[in-house]
Protein backbone atom coordinates (compact mmCIF):
# COMPACT_ATOMS: atom_id res chain seq x y z
CA UNK A 1 0.00 0.00 0.00
CA UNK A 2 1.31 3.60 -1.05
CA UNK A 3 2.32 5.49 2.00
CA UNK A 4 0.07 8.56 1.08
CA UNK A 5 -2.69 6.01 0.49
CA UNK A 6 -2.38 4.83 3.86
CA UNK A 7 -1.96 8.67 5.21
CA UNK A 8 -4.92 10.03 3.13
CA UNK A 9 -7.10 7.44 5.31
CA UNK A 10 -5.60 8.21 8.88
CA UNK A 11 -6.11 11.68 8.82
CA UNK A 12 -9.14 13.62 8.08
CA UNK A 13 -8.95 16.54 5.55
CA UNK A 14 -12.97 17.74 5.34
CA UNK A 15 -15.25 17.74 8.64
CA UNK A 16 -19.12 18.51 7.89
CA UNK A 17 -22.64 17.82 8.32
CA UNK A 18 -25.19 17.82 5.56
CA UNK A 19 -28.01 17.17 7.57
CA UNK A 20 -31.15 15.86 5.18
CA UNK A 21 -33.02 15.62 8.48
CA UNK A 22 -35.66 17.73 10.13
CA UNK A 23 -35.79 15.57 13.51
CA UNK A 24 -32.44 16.24 14.41
CA UNK A 25 -30.69 17.84 17.00
CA UNK A 26 -27.66 17.56 17.56
CA UNK A 27 -25.04 14.61 15.69
CA UNK A 28 -21.48 13.96 16.52
CA UNK A 29 -18.91 13.69 13.53
CA UNK A 30 -17.62 9.97 13.28
CA UNK A 31 -13.87 10.37 13.24
CA UNK A 32 -13.66 6.18 12.91
CA UNK A 33 -10.88 6.73 15.13
CA UNK A 34 -8.99 9.01 12.66
CA UNK A 35 -7.48 11.92 13.19
CA UNK A 36 -7.23 15.61 12.14
CA UNK A 37 -5.13 16.96 10.27
CA UNK A 38 -3.10 20.22 10.60
CA UNK A 39 -5.07 22.33 8.07
CA UNK A 40 -8.29 20.72 7.55
CA UNK A 41 -10.96 22.08 6.32
CA UNK A 42 -14.35 22.47 8.69
CA UNK A 43 -17.62 23.30 6.93
CA UNK A 44 -20.67 24.20 9.16
CA UNK A 45 -23.71 25.54 7.03
CA UNK A 46 -26.39 28.33 8.05
CA UNK A 47 -28.28 27.09 11.21
CA UNK A 48 -25.64 25.02 12.34
CA UNK A 49 -22.64 25.26 14.92
CA UNK A 50 -19.76 23.14 15.29
CA UNK A 51 -18.63 22.09 18.73
CA UNK A 52 -14.97 20.84 19.68
CA UNK A 53 -14.36 18.49 22.71
CA UNK A 54 -11.00 17.23 23.97
CA UNK A 55 -10.61 15.03 26.75
CA UNK A 56 -14.01 15.59 27.85
CA UNK A 57 -13.46 19.23 27.74
CA UNK A 58 -14.83 22.26 25.46
CA UNK A 59 -12.84 23.28 22.97
CA UNK A 60 -13.83 26.27 20.35
CA UNK A 61 -17.23 26.76 19.01
CA UNK A 62 -17.50 27.52 15.35
CA UNK A 63 -20.23 29.11 13.70
CA UNK A 64 -21.73 29.04 9.87
CA UNK A 65 -18.67 29.25 7.15
CA UNK A 66 -15.89 27.08 5.81
CA UNK A 67 -12.44 27.24 8.53
CA UNK A 68 -9.53 26.02 8.09
CA UNK A 69 -8.40 24.29 11.28
CA UNK A 70 -4.60 25.97 12.24
CA UNK A 71 -3.69 27.16 15.05
CA UNK A 72 -4.74 30.65 15.17
CA UNK A 73 -8.40 29.50 14.42
CA UNK A 74 -8.45 27.39 17.28
CA UNK A 75 -7.13 28.76 20.08
CA UNK A 76 -8.93 26.93 23.47
CA UNK A 77 -7.85 23.27 22.53
CA UNK A 78 -4.33 24.96 21.66
CA UNK A 79 -4.46 25.37 25.20
CA UNK A 80 -5.90 21.90 26.11
CA UNK A 81 -3.53 20.38 24.16
CA UNK A 82 -1.09 22.71 25.62
CA UNK A 83 0.94 23.44 21.52
CA UNK A 84 3.28 25.74 23.02
CA UNK A 85 4.57 26.70 19.41
CA UNK A 86 1.42 25.74 16.95
CA UNK A 87 0.54 22.06 16.02
CA UNK A 88 2.20 20.49 13.18
CA UNK A 89 1.06 17.19 14.09
CA UNK A 90 -2.60 15.99 13.69
CA UNK A 91 -4.65 15.50 16.42
CA UNK A 92 -7.91 13.73 17.47
CA UNK A 93 -10.83 15.48 19.24
CA UNK A 94 -14.47 15.28 18.73
CA UNK A 95 -16.91 17.26 16.73
CA UNK A 96 -20.39 17.94 17.67
CA UNK A 97 -22.80 19.29 15.07
CA UNK A 98 -25.74 21.34 16.60
CA UNK A 99 -28.93 22.39 15.13
CA UNK A 100 -29.34 26.01 15.71
CA UNK A 101 -32.98 26.19 13.62
CA UNK A 102 -36.49 26.93 15.31
CA UNK A 103 -38.17 23.51 16.25
CA UNK A 104 -41.98 24.08 16.13
CA UNK A 105 -45.14 22.34 17.05
CA UNK A 106 -43.33 20.14 20.34
CA UNK A 107 -46.22 18.80 22.27
CA UNK A 108 -46.19 19.42 26.22
CA UNK A 109 -48.96 18.16 28.95
CA UNK A 110 -48.90 17.69 32.63
CA UNK A 111 -48.78 13.90 33.57
CA UNK A 112 -50.40 14.77 36.78
CA UNK A 113 -52.38 17.85 38.24
CA UNK A 114 -50.50 20.94 39.43
CA UNK A 115 -51.62 21.52 42.77
CA UNK A 116 -52.21 25.93 42.58
CA UNK A 117 -53.41 28.17 45.07
CA UNK A 118 -56.03 30.01 44.37
CA UNK A 119 -57.70 33.27 45.62
CA UNK A 120 -61.09 32.29 45.11
CA UNK A 121 -60.88 29.05 45.58
CA UNK A 122 -57.69 27.80 47.51
CA UNK A 123 -55.97 24.77 46.33
CA UNK A 124 -56.72 23.41 43.37
CA UNK A 125 -55.18 20.80 41.20
CA UNK A 126 -55.11 21.33 37.25
CA UNK A 127 -54.28 20.11 34.27
CA UNK A 128 -52.63 21.62 31.16
CA UNK A 129 -51.49 20.80 27.64
CA UNK A 130 -50.37 22.59 24.56
CA UNK A 131 -47.89 22.93 22.42
CA UNK A 132 -44.13 25.15 21.88
CA UNK A 133 -41.54 26.10 19.46
CA UNK A 134 -37.49 26.42 21.34
CA UNK A 135 -34.16 26.83 19.15
CA UNK A 136 -31.11 25.85 21.22
CA UNK A 137 -29.18 29.32 22.44
CA UNK A 138 -25.76 27.66 24.27
CA UNK A 139 -24.68 24.36 22.55
CA UNK A 140 -22.29 23.92 25.28
CA UNK A 141 -25.40 23.70 28.33
CA UNK A 142 -27.19 21.34 26.15
CA UNK A 143 -24.95 19.08 25.37
CA UNK A 144 -24.16 19.23 28.89
CA UNK A 145 -27.31 19.05 30.60
CA UNK A 146 -29.87 17.80 27.58
CA UNK A 147 -28.16 15.68 24.51
CA UNK A 148 -25.10 14.36 26.61
CA UNK A 149 -22.87 11.96 24.81
CA UNK A 150 -26.02 10.89 22.51
CA UNK A 151 -24.00 10.81 19.21
CA UNK A 152 -27.41 11.29 17.52
CA UNK A 153 -29.92 13.28 19.03
CA UNK A 154 -33.41 13.74 18.02
CA UNK A 155 -36.15 15.43 18.32
CA UNK A 156 -38.55 12.19 19.99
CA UNK A 157 -35.68 11.85 22.31
CA UNK A 158 -35.90 15.77 23.07
CA UNK A 159 -39.50 15.44 23.68
CA UNK A 160 -39.13 12.31 25.92
CA UNK A 161 -36.15 14.37 28.15
CA UNK A 162 -38.19 17.56 28.44
CA UNK A 163 -41.50 17.33 28.76
CA UNK A 164 -40.99 16.88 32.39
CA UNK A 165 -38.43 19.05 32.34
CA UNK A 166 -40.71 21.93 30.30
CA UNK A 167 -43.92 21.11 32.54
CA UNK A 168 -41.74 21.50 36.18
CA UNK A 169 -40.85 25.20 34.87
CA UNK A 170 -44.76 25.86 33.45
CA UNK A 171 -45.91 24.84 37.60
CA UNK A 172 -43.35 27.05 38.99
CA UNK A 173 -43.94 29.55 36.63
CA UNK A 174 -48.11 29.67 36.81
CA UNK A 175 -47.88 29.51 40.67
CA UNK A 176 -45.56 32.45 40.30
CA UNK A 177 -47.91 33.68 37.92
CA UNK A 178 -50.86 33.99 40.08
CA UNK A 179 -53.65 34.00 37.36
CA UNK A 180 -56.89 33.16 39.02
CA UNK A 181 -58.67 30.09 38.25
CA UNK A 182 -61.67 31.76 36.59
CA UNK A 183 -59.59 33.29 34.39
CA UNK A 184 -57.56 30.79 33.08
CA UNK A 185 -60.63 29.25 30.55
CA UNK A 186 -60.88 32.56 28.43
CA UNK A 187 -57.20 33.61 28.62
CA UNK A 188 -55.06 30.90 27.21
CA UNK A 189 -53.02 33.68 24.76
CA UNK A 190 -52.98 35.75 28.01
CA UNK A 191 -51.47 33.29 29.62
CA UNK A 192 -48.79 32.20 27.65
CA UNK A 193 -47.81 35.25 26.90
CA UNK A 194 -47.50 35.78 30.86
CA UNK A 195 -46.09 32.87 31.60
CA UNK A 196 -42.78 33.28 28.99
CA UNK A 197 -40.60 35.95 30.95
CA UNK A 198 -40.74 33.70 33.71
CA UNK A 199 -40.60 29.94 31.53
CA UNK A 200 -37.74 31.64 29.14
CA UNK A 201 -35.02 32.72 31.74
CA UNK A 202 -35.28 29.13 33.71
CA UNK A 203 -35.26 26.91 30.48
CA UNK A 204 -31.91 29.30 28.94
CA UNK A 205 -30.17 29.12 32.30
CA UNK A 206 -30.76 25.49 32.93
CA UNK A 207 -30.59 23.91 29.48
CA UNK A 208 -29.51 26.01 26.83
CA UNK A 209 -32.66 26.45 25.24
CA UNK A 210 -34.94 29.45 24.36
CA UNK A 211 -38.20 29.18 23.36
CA UNK A 212 -39.92 32.19 21.21
CA UNK A 213 -43.87 30.49 22.19
CA UNK A 214 -45.34 28.82 24.14
CA UNK A 215 -49.05 28.15 23.63
CA UNK A 216 -51.49 27.06 26.54
CA UNK A 217 -54.22 24.89 24.70
CA UNK A 218 -56.17 23.87 27.44
CA UNK A 219 -56.69 23.96 31.29
CA UNK A 220 -58.94 21.40 33.19
CA UNK A 221 -60.24 21.93 36.38
CA UNK A 222 -61.49 19.29 39.00
CA UNK A 223 -65.23 18.55 38.65
CA UNK A 224 -65.84 20.33 41.67
CA UNK A 225 -63.98 23.27 40.38
CA UNK A 226 -66.28 23.16 37.91
CA UNK A 227 -69.48 22.98 39.30
CA UNK A 228 -68.44 25.89 41.55
CA UNK A 229 -67.37 28.35 38.52
CA UNK A 230 -70.87 26.95 37.27
CA UNK A 231 -73.16 28.17 39.92
CA UNK A 232 -71.28 31.35 40.17
CA UNK A 233 -72.09 31.98 36.63
CA UNK A 234 -75.91 30.98 37.39
CA UNK A 235 -76.01 33.74 40.58
CA UNK A 236 -74.26 36.03 38.46
CA UNK A 237 -76.92 35.98 35.74
CA UNK A 238 -79.98 35.67 38.33
CA UNK A 239 -78.64 39.43 40.23
CA UNK A 240 -80.34 40.22 43.44
CA UNK A 241 -80.32 36.87 44.81
CA UNK A 242 -83.25 37.73 47.41
CA UNK A 243 -85.67 38.74 44.69
CA UNK A 244 -85.04 35.89 42.82
CA UNK A 245 -85.81 34.01 46.38
CA UNK A 246 -89.17 35.77 46.86
CA UNK A 247 -90.02 35.15 43.25
CA UNK A 248 -89.62 31.56 43.43
CA UNK A 249 -91.92 31.27 46.58
CA UNK A 250 -94.48 33.00 45.05
CA UNK A 251 -94.30 30.94 41.91
CA UNK A 252 -94.09 27.33 43.84
CA UNK A 253 -96.87 29.08 46.16
CA UNK A 254 -99.81 29.51 43.30
CA UNK A 255 -98.43 27.04 40.48
CA UNK A 256 -101.35 24.78 39.66
CA UNK A 257 -104.88 25.35 38.79
CA UNK A 258 -106.98 22.34 40.75
CA UNK A 259 -107.17 21.92 44.57
CA UNK A 260 -104.33 19.51 44.73
CA UNK A 261 -101.79 21.17 41.80
CA UNK A 262 -102.20 24.33 44.62
CA UNK A 263 -101.66 21.96 47.25
CA UNK A 264 -98.33 20.83 45.68
CA UNK A 265 -97.03 23.92 45.11
CA UNK A 266 -98.15 25.46 48.69
CA UNK A 267 -96.15 22.75 50.22
CA UNK A 268 -92.79 23.71 48.21
CA UNK A 269 -93.48 27.49 49.31
CA UNK A 270 -94.50 26.65 52.84
CA UNK A 271 -91.50 24.54 53.48
CA UNK A 272 -89.65 28.16 52.63
CA UNK A 273 -91.54 30.28 53.79
CA UNK A 274 -93.23 29.17 56.87
CA UNK A 275 -90.04 30.03 59.52
CA UNK A 276 -90.60 33.43 58.90
CA UNK A 277 -94.48 33.39 58.65
CA UNK A 278 -94.35 32.01 61.82
CA UNK A 279 -91.95 34.78 63.79
CA UNK A 280 -93.91 37.50 62.08
CA UNK A 281 -96.89 36.39 63.67
CA UNK A 282 -95.09 35.69 67.15
CA UNK A 283 -93.61 38.92 67.16
CA UNK A 284 -97.38 40.41 66.17
CA UNK A 285 -98.81 38.30 68.76
CA UNK A 286 -96.94 39.52 71.67
CA UNK A 287 -96.93 42.89 71.36
CA UNK A 288 -94.58 44.80 73.70
CA UNK A 289 -95.14 42.28 76.22
CA UNK A 290 -92.09 40.10 77.58
CA UNK A 291 -92.37 36.67 76.24
CA UNK A 292 -93.42 33.37 78.80
CA UNK A 293 -90.24 31.88 81.14
CA UNK A 294 -88.58 29.39 79.55
CA UNK A 295 -88.24 25.82 81.73
CA UNK A 296 -90.54 23.51 84.02
CA UNK A 297 -92.04 26.85 85.43
CA UNK A 298 -93.71 27.93 81.98
CA UNK A 299 -97.57 27.56 81.85
CA UNK A 300 -99.11 25.13 79.40
CA UNK A 301 -100.17 26.29 76.10
CA UNK A 302 -103.90 26.76 76.42
CA UNK A 303 -105.83 24.20 74.14
CA UNK A 304 -108.24 25.28 71.34
CA UNK A 305 -111.70 25.43 71.45
CA UNK A 306 -113.68 21.94 70.24
CA UNK A 307 -115.27 24.28 67.50
CA UNK A 308 -112.24 26.02 66.28
CA UNK A 309 -110.87 25.60 63.12
CA UNK A 310 -107.11 26.03 64.32
CA UNK A 311 -106.71 22.62 65.25
CA UNK A 312 -103.40 21.38 64.11
CA UNK A 313 -103.10 24.41 61.23
CA UNK A 314 -100.17 26.54 61.02
CA UNK A 315 -100.96 30.04 62.09
CA UNK A 316 -99.84 31.67 58.84
CA UNK A 317 -102.36 29.66 55.69
CA UNK A 318 -102.93 30.54 52.37
CA UNK A 319 -106.28 30.22 50.07
CA UNK A 320 -105.60 26.43 49.66
CA UNK A 321 -105.51 25.90 53.25
CA UNK A 322 -108.51 27.70 54.08
CA UNK A 323 -109.86 26.17 51.37
CA UNK A 324 -108.76 22.59 52.57
CA UNK A 325 -109.80 23.13 56.25
CA UNK A 326 -113.43 24.78 54.99
CA UNK A 327 -113.84 22.08 52.24
CA UNK A 328 -114.57 24.16 49.56
CA UNK A 329 -113.22 25.60 46.38
CA UNK A 330 -110.26 28.13 46.32
CA UNK A 331 -112.42 30.31 44.54
CA UNK A 332 -115.03 30.96 47.18
CA UNK A 333 -112.40 31.74 49.50
CA UNK A 334 -110.90 34.58 47.31
CA UNK A 335 -114.54 35.78 47.39
CA UNK A 336 -114.91 36.14 51.06
CA UNK A 337 -111.39 37.81 50.84
CA UNK A 338 -112.36 40.30 48.29
CA UNK A 339 -115.63 41.02 49.88
CA UNK A 340 -113.56 41.46 53.54
CA UNK A 341 -115.40 39.13 55.12
CA UNK A 342 -112.55 36.58 56.01
CA UNK A 343 -109.93 39.00 57.01
CA UNK A 344 -106.59 38.42 55.42
CA UNK A 345 -103.35 40.69 53.87
CA UNK A 346 -102.56 40.29 49.73
CA UNK A 347 -99.27 40.42 49.21
CA UNK A 348 -98.94 41.08 45.64
CA UNK A 349 -101.15 38.42 44.29
CA UNK A 350 -101.04 36.45 46.95
CA UNK A 351 -103.05 36.48 50.04
CA UNK A 352 -102.07 34.93 53.80
CA UNK A 353 -105.16 34.36 56.41
CA UNK A 354 -104.27 34.09 59.80
CA UNK A 355 -106.13 31.30 62.49
CA UNK A 356 -106.84 33.67 64.43
CA UNK A 357 -108.47 35.25 61.23
CA UNK A 358 -110.03 32.22 59.96
CA UNK A 359 -111.47 31.38 64.08
CA UNK A 360 -113.28 35.28 64.03
CA UNK A 361 -114.73 34.26 60.65
CA UNK A 362 -116.33 30.59 61.87
CA UNK A 363 -117.55 32.22 65.18
CA UNK A 364 -119.34 35.01 63.51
Amino acid sequence: MPLMDYLKRQFLDIIQWQDDSRDTISWRFPDEDKEIKRGAQLIVRESQVAQFLYLGQFGDLFGPGTHSLVTDNIPILSTLKGWKYGFESPFKADVYFVNTRLFTGNKWGTANPVMMRDADFGIVRMRAYGTFDFRVVNPQLFLKEVAGTDDHFRLDEFADTMRSRVVSVFSDALATAKVPALDLATRYTELGEALMPLINPAVTAKYGLEIPAFIVENVSLPPEVEQAIDKRSSMAAIGNLNDYVKFQMAESMTRGGGEAGSMAGTGAGLGAGLAMGQQMMAAMAAGPSAPPPAGPAAAPAAAPPPGSAGAGMPPLMGVADVARVLGVGEADVLATLEKGELKGKKIGTTWRITKTALDAFLNS
